[in-house]
């Protein structure tokens, strides 16, 4: 299969996701050329990066075209929303990520949230709302802990989980006064869901799909799951709350009715399908769409791949899924995001990164919001800084690794949660 791959491939994007994506994509035997945009400093060690903003569709498939990329791979769900994915197929351009009518899935949570209560996939009840009284009387009506979410992107700040009805009246106050621009003209207001997440990936191809090793993701700022929604600051793989009965349960009543749901609605869907799910008291139950991989999911999902992922991302881009065998590493995976202090409100930027001269080999850092200084220092350059991830025979061994390396990383204002995995490792036998 290697002599039939493609030599050059570009991933768009430059985050912890992306940099996971392009060391995944250079360990393919096919040995290709991986070239990205705009890339970061970590990723600038392992590949050729161009700078070029992720949302600048024209600029990416120029770039695309004079290096003969032969493949995209395209990271965030920013550049997908805004039609990268139909510009390169017009280009002749193979491509891994839906087009624009697929990529609503993320970029709209109301467009989502109609097409799983359409086809009936276990959801949570919600109100569409555009407008501040009438939201105001549905929340009161339905009490709380009530979850608020701006319908369009956020970059994974539009969701709050109120805990009252005063922390709901003020998030619906300030998403239709305009908190989110265009995203958040209109809102969804949804029944909160109890249990614990986790993180389904699925490459789709058309009908056919292959589900990814289970993760689960750590979303609020602090320990013990305290203080604001971010983009993720941990996560571990595999997800053992995920019993192989209740994975069989999860693709019967949610993966495949979504995967048939999305072709139903004529939406020629190839990418990855990012299904957020909580696992209730009385079941599996779809969160969110998104679609792309997760970030920082995929920093503990790919490393366990023991199938070569650009064979596999490639299958899905020409339509040959079906009947693709994946294969697993039987190892566990754990990632801490260490994060610039502060985040995700206001941070400070510049502060020089510095890594520990050697890591053990089952250690790997991410780059996530890093960038150059002028002196060639590595330099916090965004919110989430680096992703650090270990993998381990169990998730003990791969949390103390990982935290070994991040207590190892000097960054005057780093943070990091200090609990990723806690509730997993509390349920393992001693």
């Amino acid at each position: 299969m290697a002599s039939t791959l493609p030599s050059s491939v570009l991933v768009v994007g430059g985050g912890g996701r992306e940099h996971t994506l392009v060391r995944s994509l250079l360990a393919s035997p096919a040995r290709p050329r991986v070239i990205c945009a705009p890339g970061n400093a970590g990723i600038a060690q392992d590949a050729t990066c161009f700078p070029i903003a992720a949302d600048d569709i024209t600029g990416l498939v120029a770039l695309a075209r004079r290096e003969k990329a032969e493949f995209v791979v395209v990271g965030p769900e920013v550049p997908l929303a805004l039609g990268l994915a139909d510009q390169l197929i017009d280009a002749g351009i193979p491509v891994y990520g839906p087009k624009a009518a697929g990529a609503r899935l993320e970029a709209s949570k109301i467009f989502t949230k109609e097409i799983l209560l359409k086809y009936k996939i276990p959801t949570a009840a919600a109100g569409i709302f555009s407008e501040v009284e009438p939201a105001l009387a549905y929340v009161r009506s339905r009490g709380a802990p009530i979850v608020i979410k701006a319908d369009g992107l956020a970059a994974g700040k539009g969701v709050v989980v109120a805990l009252t009805l005063a922390e709901a009246e003020t998030a619906i106050r300030e998403m239709l006064g305009g908190r989110f621009g265009a995203s958040s003209r209109q809102i969804l207001i949804e029944d909160c869901l109890t249990g614990e997440e986790t993180s389904i990936l699925v490459v789709v191809s058309g009908r056919d799909y292959v589900i990814l090793p289970t993760s689960q993701d750590h979303k609020r700022i602090g320990d013990g799951d305290t203080g604001p929604n971010t983009g993720g600051m941990g996560t571990y793989s595999p997800a053992e709350v995920v019993t192989p009965a209740l994975l069989a349960r999860i693709e019967n009543e949610i993966v495949r009715p979504s995967v048939n749901a999305i072709a139903g609605e004529g939406l020629d869907y190839c990418g990855t399908l990012f299904i957020g799910i909580m696992l209730t008291p009385t079941g599996p139950s779809v969160i969110e769409y998104n679609a792309r991989f997760g970030d920082p999911e995929t920093q503990v999902v790919l490393p366990r791949l023991d199938s070569d992922l650009l064979a596999l991302l490639w299958a899905a881009a020409q339509r040959q899924l079906d009947g693709f065998a994946l294969k697993v590493k039987p190892t566990h995976a754990l990632c801490v995001v260490v994060a610039a202090r502060g985040y995700p409100d206001k941070f400070a930027k510049g502060d020089v990164i510095t890594l520990p001269p050697t890591l053990p080999a089952s250690v790997t850092v991410y780059h996530a919001g890093t960038s150059l200084n002028a002196a060639g220092q590595i330099v916090t350059n965004g919110g989430r800084v680096l992703g650090v991830t270990a993998l381990g025979s169990t998730l003990r061994q791969a949390a103390d690794a990982a935290y070994a390396a991040c207590d190892a990383i000097q960054c005057t204002t780093k943070y990091y949660r200090r609990d990723i995995g806690a509730k997993q490792l509390n349920r393992a036998k001693p």
